[in-house]
């Protein structure tokens, strides 16, 4: 298996309609990343172009419906297919949205969990379950939301409650946190700093939609905007040059598009691994 910490550079998520045009690429991305329920039990060439891809360059998975934060028992046989293809794949890091998304049926949402200790208790327990049927760390990856039902505690301290007590890693989606700080009237800056770098296994960008009335919606469907290339940049100056992964998921351009977004991610790292150099 790759290990987790081999990971570097700018990523990208991988859709079924970039696999021809990235199989005409001289050059891969640094790293890949696919929602592993949309591609368990795919064969044929379809399935074959995968395991292609995944044995030129390091694969991440970021799940969909595994429900850590739900109330319906855990889907042992959905995690057990999990294992199976991180293992056949050589998947270094699997990642999990902190949300939950069934109730009696999926629901086909990813719903904010409620900022309690119980909750943060619930749901690391939850995480410890998977990470021991799976014997490896999960990460999970602080999500958008629109409300906050039940509220005890901030957003910031419920993620650090359930890394902590699950003693798991963190995705941290940078755009999210631009989204939410908007959205809530927090400081992201303030925010990301306070975060546990030790944690943090990679990052997220994307783009978003702004309603109207100035609410912003976390889509995927969009560029980078500016802002959030400059909250990227500080997480790096606070955190270190983590391995960052581009999310595209509709209205995609052409892939020379999503590679000049991958080439901005370059360049950020480049730009704050010469500031380490120059003051260390």
């Amino acid at each position: 298996m790759i290990a987790a910490d081999t990971l570097h550079g700018a990523g990208l998520g991988l859709r079924r309609s970039l696999l021809e045009p990235l199989r005409e690429c001289a050059s891969l991305p640094d790293f890949l990343e696919v929602a592993p329920e949309n591609w368990i039990g795919v064969g044929g060439a379809v399935g074959r172009r995968l395991r292609a891809f995944s044995e030129r360059t390091p694969l991440v998975c970021h799940g969909l419906a595994l429900n850590l934060g739900g109330q319906a028992p855990l889907d042992r046989d959905y995690v057990a297919r999990v294992g199976t293809f991180l293992a056949l794949h050589q998947v270094s890091c699997y990642s999990e949205h902190l949300s939950y998304c069934a109730d009696d049926g999926h629901l086909y949402d990813l719903l904010p969990l409620p900022f309690t200790a119980e909750a943060a208790r619930h749901t690391a327990a939850r995480i410890g379950q998977v990470q021991d049927q799976l014997g490896r760390r999960i990460a999970v990856e602080n999500i958008s939301y629109y409300a906050a039902p039940g509220r005890e505690m901030s957003e910031l301290d419920f993620i650090r409650a359930v890394v902590e007590d699950a003693d798991c890693d963190l995705l941290l989606d940078v755009n999210n946190v631009y989204v939410n700080s908007v959205n809530h009237g927090y400081d992201a800056r303030d925010f990301i700093d306070v975060l546990p770098t030790a944690r943090i296994a990679y990052l997220h960008v994307a783009g978003h939609h702004v309603e109207d009335d100035g609410l912003i919606v976390d889509t995927h469907g969009a560029a980078v905007i500016d802002p959030v290339w400059q909250l990227l940049q500080h997480t790096y100056r606070r955190h270190g040059v983590l391995p960052t992964l581009l999310e595209r998921d509709f209205n995609l351009p052409p892939l020379a598009g999503l590679l000049a977004e991958l080439a901005q991610i370059t360049a950020l790292q480049r730009e704050e691994e010469r500031h380490v150099r120059r003051y260390a």
